[in-house]
């Protein structure tokens, strides 16, 4: 009887500590949270993006994507520029790590770009 108070305390402590993102044995998550940021870039309020906008050859066509994304955007809630240069530095702090030097450079000459394109130098 004593072992059963203490594994039904066990559970009821469990259960109390848990918000829905407890992990699940064998490292598995949930299937809604995995690529929250691909979500977020595909499918975000503040632009519609280009297909492939951020693996474009020139810093240049990626700010032009992406000014003409924010433009003609309907549901952004600040800026154009604001919201494209929001959208291309959250693809770089995102991708982290991963991201190729190359590819990480040439986004980063993409800000500098967009700078230049929404006549903010």
């Amino acid at each position: 009887m004593m072992a059963a108070r203490k594994t039904a305390a066990r559970n009821s402590a469990r259960k109390k500590s848990t918000t829905g993102t407890a992990r699940r044995k064998g490292g598995a998550k949930k299937a809604t949270s995995k690529r929250w940021s691909q979500r977020v870039t595909k499918e975000s309020d503040a632009l519609d993006l280009q297909r492939g906008v951020f693996k474009l050859t020139s810093a240049r066509k990626i700010a032009a994507s992406l000014k003409a994304s924010a433009e003609h955007s309907t549901r952004r809630k600040s800026g154009a520029y604001r919201s494209a240069l929001s959208m291309l530095t959250f693809y770089i702090n995102r991708a982290g790590k991963t991201l190729p030097k190359t590819q990480r450079s040439r986004l980063e000459r993409a800000k500098v770009e967009l700078k230049h394109q929404f006549g903010r130098d």
